[in-house]
């Protein structure tokens, strides 16, 4: 017979090294697996303050554009010291540990458990507070992370791990619980994604498929291509404004940031102006074609102009752009390849499309997002409920953001509902295992106990389980 284990290559040089930290990491997260929830609070505070302190927040936004050439440096403040607050305070009187759910009227319980090693990956677009709100989402749950960076965000990635890392010994904890791949590549990440517990990947597409791929549980997003629509009973001077906000925050290094502007045609004209009012910058046909050839090279987004400012475009493209412009406004009306204006664009650049009432718009935004961006998230500015609603009930999309700037808030903000976080999921519509905003409730594995009813329960007649189908179906 042969020696099967002899015939095995040698585990390579990225294997080995991500089985070290692993081990690392797990063996850090069973030095918690039995915190209180006072512990566990305690560690997460620490983790968010030790990086959202006013004099460490200016200094890791700084050294982000830095080292990223991406976004700008206001965008990065507001992420690291205003995002990871508001997400902490959005979990930290949730109970993650012990009993965390009680169903009396089924008579079960919910216990709350850690799945052990998270494996996350950050992107580029938003290195700054994505690790820290992974890392403390992880340990509201009793586990432990590892951090894969951009290459391009590796040192901002190192020094955010390393303040959390210090923060966490300051309480007694091990500093494993957070580790950083300090030098990333394709190898070591794939290897991460094969050994850790579970998966919580944001990044671009090829990294979402992979960490599906690699046969451990993983929470992926879906590709963003954000589609507004202002109907013509908004208040146009506020949607204006919002768009604006939305569209320029860190020059729209996000994936939420408005990609195209519906406008019902009775306020087009008028909405149109409060757009150029705000900063928006109309290009005509021939700068329409410069700017083309600027953002996609060989129908790939080109990577130069991703979260740049809107001059530095414009000189790319050798467009004369006025003093006082922050971002393009296009002029389209298909979408699909054809129409590369229609997808997502991750710059200071907007298609914007005209409809002639809510029903146009509704079909403009799901054929937008059949192209790019199914799943992820639209919005409307309107004070018609029946426009709203429709909207929502007719499009594929996880989120509807209503009267608000898109960018700050399908992912939580100060001023909706919805859950704080980096990690979007986009449900079936974008490939996605879930539709959630991402926070430690998908990080943790529960126990479900069962007892018996007081009462149980009785099945109903026949006549009233199965109603008509019994004379239909005879």
């Amino acid at each position: 017979m042969p020696d099967t284990h002899a015939e095995r290559p040698a585990p390579s040089e990225a294997a080995l090294e991500i089985q070290a930290l692993v081990a690392r990491s797990r063996k850090a997260q069973q030095q918690i697996e039995n915190y209180t929830q006072e512990q566990v609070d305690d560690l997460i505070r620490a983790m968010v303050w030790c990086v959202a302190r006013p004099d460490v927040a200016e200094k890791i936004a700084k050294f982000t554009v830095e080292e990223t050439q991406l976004g700008n440096y206001d965008g990065k403040y507001l992420k690291i010291f205003r995002k990871t607050r508001a997400t902490l305070m959005d979990i930290i009187d949730e109970k993650s540990v012990g009993i965390i759910e009680e169903d009396k009227a089924r008579n079960i319980v919910k216990i709350a458990k850690p799945v052990g090693v998270i494996g996350a990956l950050a992107p580029s677009t938003n290195p700054e507070a994505t690790p820290v709100i992974k890392a403390i989402s992880a340990i509201k749950g009793r586990n432990s992370i590892i951090v894969a960076p951009h290459p391009r965000a590796k040192l901002t990635n190192k020094m955010i791990v390393d303040l959390m890392r210090e923060a966490l010994v300051a309480y007694g904890a091990p500093a494993d619980l957070v580790i950083a791949i300090e030098t990333p590549s394709m190898d070591k990440v794939n290897e991460l994604l094969k050994q850790c517990d579970r998966i919580l990947a944001t990044g671009g597409g090829a990294m979402v498929k992979a960490a599906y791929s690699s046969g451990t549980p993983a929470l992926g997003v879906g590709v963003g291509n954000a589609v507004i629509t202002v109907d013509d009973t908004a208040d146009l001077k506020d949607a204006a404004t919002k768009i604006r906000i939305s569209k320029t925050l860190d020059l729209a290094a996000s994936c939420s940031a408005d990609n195209s502007v519906i406008l019902l045609a009775p306020i087009y004209d008028q909405m149109l102006a409060n757009l150029q009012a705000e900063g928006g910058y109309l290009v005509n046909a021939e700068e329409k074609k410069k700017l083309q050839a600027t953002l996609w090279i060989d129908g790939h987004l080109n990577t130069a102009i991703v979260a740049q400012p809107a001059d530095k475009i414009a000189g790319m493209a050798g467009i004369t752009l006025p003093a006082g412009k922050l971002f393009f406004i296009v002029p389209e009306t298909g979408y699909g390849p054809e129409h590369p204006f229609s997808g997502e664009k991750l710059s200071v650049v907007m298609a914007l499309y005209k409809a002639k009432n809510i029903d146009e718009a509704i079909a403009l935004t799901n054929n937008i997002q059949a192209y790019q961006g199914q799943g992820h998230s639209c919005g409307i500015y309107s004070t018609s409920d029946a426009n709203i609603m429709k909207l929502a009930n007719t499009t594929k999309t996880s989120r509807v953001m209503v009267n608000q700037p898109q960018a700050p808030s399908n992912s939580g903000n100060l001023w909706n509902g919805m859950r704080q976080t980096f990690s979007l999921g986009c449900g079936s519509w974008g490939g996605n295992s879930t539709n959630n905003n991402i926070t430690w409730r998908d990080l943790i594995n529960e126990t479900w106990i069962s007892k018996p009813l007081a009462k149980a329960k009785e099945l109903p007649s026949d006549e009233v389980l199965f109603g008509d189908a019994i004379k239909r179906l005879k």
